[in-house]
């Protein structure tokens, strides 16, 4: 039997692919997330992460227990709460990101949803930067860290990277054709301060709010868009490296809780509910619909 404790860290060294920002997440030492999925390696007779100097991965073993660990958490959390004879109720303002249109979010919500049936659920979709702005009107945010909130529960950490249609050629010689979001997204912000640090000349080919609508731009050959790596719409391609297009770094997806402290204690118990659910299901995130 594996011990929930140890499945809980090895999900968040999963998600964060580091074993210090699950240590931060959780609240540990780094040592001692350590020695849990050392334990847990040990009890599965497997190696669940291959380490070196570069960073932390997934070994094939360690994308079987993914599954089973995430399996047996929501079970013992859904075998908790029965027994508890609490249930929640409230309403849950919940704002999550553009990114998540084409994910498994809403199979996440559907179950929270089932779980929790007495909680009055209102989803708000919409660009990372606009819903930091809204953060007061919010209970709980699932976004992009940005520059100006660096605080937030580290979900996982990814890369943007540069993505097209899969005939897509790029010249050169010529101004660099963006497909984007409008301001304030975090995505475009970053896209515009690489290019131009680089000295890349650029040219905006489409702006959408929508990510449908940049998807539908980007298969039609209209240009690159920065996106994260591993939410790559399908029929999208990342931009080979011979394009020669500049790093676009690091991603972080946070949770960030509402400002409305404490006038609302129901509201503030089913968004710690929703918190832990996105928390210990993020690898889902991470695999958009047909990919």
């Amino acid at each position: 039997m594996f011990d929930p404790v140890q499945l809980r860290t090895f999900l968040a060294v999963a998600q964060t692919l580091s074993f210090t920002q699950a240590a931060h997440r959780l609240g540990l030492r780094q040592s001692t997330v350590s020695q849990q999925v050392r334990r847990l390696e040990a009890a599965a007779g497997r190696q669940l992460f291959a380490r070196d100097t570069h960073g932390v991965e997934l070994t094939e073993d360690g994308e079987a227990m993914l599954g089973f660990a995430r399996t047996i958490l929501e079970a013992n959390e859904r075998a908790a709460s029965w027994f508890a004879g609490t249930r929640l109720r409230g309403r849950l303002r919940f704002g999550a990101s553009e990114d998540f249109v084409l994910t498994r979010l809403p199979e996440l919500l559907e179950g929270f949803r089932r779980d929790h049936p007495e909680v009055d659920l209102e989803l708000t979709v919409e660009l990372s930067g606009i819903l930091h702005q809204r953060l007061g009107q919010l209970d709980l945010v699932l976004a992009k860290r940005s520059a100006e909130r660096p605080q937030g529960r580290l979900v996982w950490r990814d890369k943007l990277v540069w993505i097209g249609g899969e005939r897509l050629r790029i010249d050169p010689d010529r101004p660099l054709p963006l497909i984007v979001f409008p301001p304030p997204a975090l995505t475009r912000a970053r896209a515009l301060e690489v290019l131009e640090r680089h000295g890349r000349p650029w040219r905006i080919a489409c702006t959408s709010g929508s990510l449908n609508g940049l998807v539908a731009a980007a298969r039609a050959g209209l240009g690159v868009m920065a996106h994260t790596r591993g939410l790559i719409p399908p029929g999208l391609v990342r931009v080979p490296e011979r394009a020669g297009l500049p790093d676009l770094g690091p991603v972080d997806f946070v949770l960030l809780h509402g400002e409305r402290g404490g006038r609302d204690a129901a509201g503030a118990q089913a968004a710690e509910a929703l918190a832990a659910a996105i928390l210990a299901s993020g690898d889902r995130l991470q695999r958009p619909l047909g990919g």
